[in-house]
C-alpha cells in the first residue's frame, strides 16, 4: 500500500511531480479519481477562488465536494484538528483546509489516513503557486528560463511563488523595503527549490528584462494591525504601474492573486491592461487543483 500524500507547500513535491501536475491539469476528463467518493473543505478563512475552484475541480474528478466553515467545527475549541480530520477522513477521500495557523494544517496531516490539502495557510499556498506557473508555462511555453519579478511583500504568496519558481526552472527576484524581507530560512527553502533566488530594494531592479511581473495586496487578511505601518512602507515606489510594467521584457504579462486593491499596489491600468492574465490565472486555479488531487489520488 502506498503511503498517503499531502501537499502543505509546493515543495511536497519535486520538480518532476510538479510538471506531472501540470500536465494532469491541462486535461478536464482525464481522470475521475474521486468517483463517487467525497472531499472536505475546511475553511477557516473566507475566500471565493479557492472555494469555487476546489469545488469544481473535485466535481470534475466525479467526487462530491462538502465546504465547512470554520465555526461549523470550532477547530481547538469545540474538537481538536486532530479529532476533526479523524473524523472527516471517515467519509471523505481527501480533505482541503484554509487555516490562519500553517501549524494547524500540519498537525491535519500528521494524523489524516486520507490526503490533506493546505488550501491557504499564513505561511504557504501552493495552489495559488501551482496556478501561476501553469499560467506562465501558457504563455511562454517554457517556464524554465523565465525571469518572475514579486514586487512587494513577502508574504504567504511570494513564499510559494519562489518555491514553485525554482522547481520549475525559473529565476526568482523580489522587492521590497528595508524591514520586510524573507527571513534566511525561507530564503534558504526557495533556494533549496533550485530557484536563482534574488532580494533587492528597488522594484525597477527586480522588473528589468521580468518575464513575469506579479505582486499581491501589501496588507493580508489578519495583519490589518499592521495596515497603516505597511502603507508607510509600501506606498512610496512599490505600486506596479505602466512605467514600471514597461521595464519588464515587451511580451511580458502581469499577474495578482486577488482580490486586488486598485490604486494601491497595482493601477487599474495595468490590473486590467493588455499585459494582464489576472482572469486567466484565476480559472488555473481550478485547473492546477483538478491535477493536483488527479495526482495525489493516483491517477495514471
Amino acid at each position: 500500500m502506498k503511503p498517503v500524500r499531502h501537499l502543505l507547500e509546493v515543495d511536497d513535491l519535486n520538480s518532476g511531480e510538479l510538471g506531472q501536475v501540470l500536465e494532469l491539469s491541462a486535461y478536464p476528463a482525464l481522470s475521475r479519481a474521486l468517483e463517487g467518493q467525497g472531499m472536505a473543505l475546511l475553511f477557516e478563512k473566507p475566500s471565493a477562488r479557492t472555494r469555487h475552484s476546489m469545488e469544481m475541480a473535485v466535481v470534475q474528478l466525479g467526487g462530491h465536494p462538502v465546504s465547512i466553515a470554520g465555526a461549523e467545527v470550532g477547530i481547538d475549541e469545540r474538537e481538536s484538528a486532530e479529532d476533526i480530520t479523524r473524523t472527516l477522513a471517515c467519509y471523505h477521500a481527501a480533505i482541503g483546509a484554509r487555516v490562519f495557523d500553517h501549524a494547524v494544517v500540519e498537525r491535519m496531516a500528521a494524523v489524516s489516513p486520507v490526503p490533506v490539502v493546505n488550501m491557504l495557510s499564513d505561511q504557504a499556498h501552493p495552489l495559488q503557486a501551482m496556478a501561476d506557473i501553469l499560467t506562465v508555462k501558457q504563455a511562454f511555453g517554457e517556464i524554465s528560463g523565465c525571469r518572475i519579478a514579486y514586487v512587494g511583500d513577502p508574504n504567504n504568496v511570494s513564499r510559494s511563488l519562489g518555491i514553485a519558481a525554482g522547481l520549475a526552472g525559473a529565476e526568482f527576484v523580489i522587492a521590497s523595503p528595508a524591514g520586510y524581507r524573507f527571513d534566511e530560512a525561507d530564503l534558504n527553502r526557495i533556494a533549496n527549490s533550485g530557484a536563482a533566488a534574488q532580494v533587492v530594494d528597488d522594484p525597477v531592479r527586480a522588473v528589468d528584462g521580468a518575464h513575469v511581473v506579479y505582486t499581491d495586496v501589501w496588507v493580508s487578511m489578519g495583519q490589518e494591525a499592521e495596515a497603516s505601518e505597511k502603507m508607510d512602507a509600501f506606498s512610496d515606489r512599490y505600486t506596479v504601474d505602466e512605467q514600471l510594467m514597461g521595464r519588464a521584457a515587451p511580451d511580458a504579462i502581469f499577474l495578482h492573486c486577488l482580490p486586488a486593491r486598485p490604486g494601491l499596489e497595482v493601477t487599474p491600468e495595468v490590473l486590467y491592461g493588455p499585459q494582464s492574465r489576472i482572469w486567466q490565472q484565476a480559472e488555473n486555479r481550478m485547473h492546477a487543483a483538478r491535477g493536483l488531487l488527479a495526482f495525489l489520488l493516483g491517477a495514471p
